[in-house]
């Protein structure tokens, strides 16, 4: 694999190569106004959440490559230090592309894509009616990068107001990730639908970490488990005692009469279809036996 010296590259080089290494990422449809109350609506997807308290977010208007200007965004939040993030999802991300074109300043990028405009309750840009959660803003600061074409600069906003879609939640009023449906940006042309491809990974347990470094050696340096199966058994606090291992063996028996005589590879072999079910106490039982 080569290595690359970023200096080496054009900004266009090297905007291709990071976006297309740093991906998926999410989509902030910003809508802001300017000192005269001019709307603009822009997508970005240098973006994301930073801090749960203060509930902050993130998201960079890089200066442009071509020609080196910066975007009606950034003009607008450094004039009005508010903004209205909305979250984009697969039924309109058609006309979120649209909002990205090179508009003269001033054009209203709402009506050129179709989108409702929503009073926000606390801060002067508007909501974007289509999409299912909307973040009103309070902008704390603007971190210039730099002064170069692909140069970013960071709105740290803090967020006064949520909106959420009741239809894109669940009965305990959590928001359900497969509802909402949302798409996330990667390089060049593509993107992707979120809610396509979700899986889920056990959370370790926060008390105690159980390690690989402690497993059986002969689960640890496995030629069978992968480095993903390996990372799923040890989502467990502890292992399996004998008496529990013995009782699940003998009632497997029934179902696989050779379980009690399989070498090692077999065995690994059995525990990791069960791991592919996401049934990780059975697949230690396995491996113990």
């Amino acid at each position: 694999m080569p290595a690359v010296d970023p200096k080496t590259l054009s900004s266009s080089q090297l905007d291709d190569c990071l976006l297309s290494a740093v991906a998926p990422r999410p989509i902030a449809l910003a809508s802001t106004v300017d000192a005269n109350g001019k709307v603009n609506l822009s997508p970005f997807s240098y973006f994301n959440v930073v801090s749960t308290n203060p509930p902050i977010l993130i998201f960079s208007p890089t200066r442009r490559i071509r020609d080196n200007a910066i975007k009606h965004t950034l003009k607008n939040v450094l004039e009005v230090k508010e903004v209205v993030i909305n979250m984009v999802t697969f039924d309109m991300v058609y006309q979120m592309s649209l909002t990205s074109s090179d508009y003269a300043e001033g054009v209203n990028e709402f009506e050129k894509a179709g989108f409702t405009m929503l009073k926000s309750d606390t801060v002067k840009p508007y909501r974007v009616g289509e999409s299912p959660i909307q973040m009103e803003c309070k902008v704390n600061d603007v971190v210039a990068l730099g002064t170069h074409p692909g140069a970013g600069n960071i709105v740290i906003c803090e967020v006064v107001k949520l909106h959420i879609d009741d239809d894109i939640l669940n009965e305990d009023q959590t928001i359900n990730q497969q509802k909402l449906d949302l798409v996330a940006r990667a390089g060049g042309s593509y993107y992707t639908r979120a809610n396509k491809g979700f899986f889920k990974i056990p959370r370790p347990f926060k008390s105690v970490s159980f390690g690989i470094d402690n497993f059986p050696e002969a689960v640890k340096n496995s030629m069978v488990l992968t480095g993903n199966d390996l990372g799923l058994l040890a989502t467990v606090e502890a292992l399996p005692e004998k008496s529990e291992v013995d009782y699940f063996i003998n009632e497997l028996s029934v179902k696989y009469p050779s379980i009690k005589t399989n070498n090692e590879r077999e065995k690994q072999q059995l525990a990791r279809n069960y791991l592919s079910f996401g049934d990780v106490d059975s697949a230690w039982k396995i491996l113990l036996s």
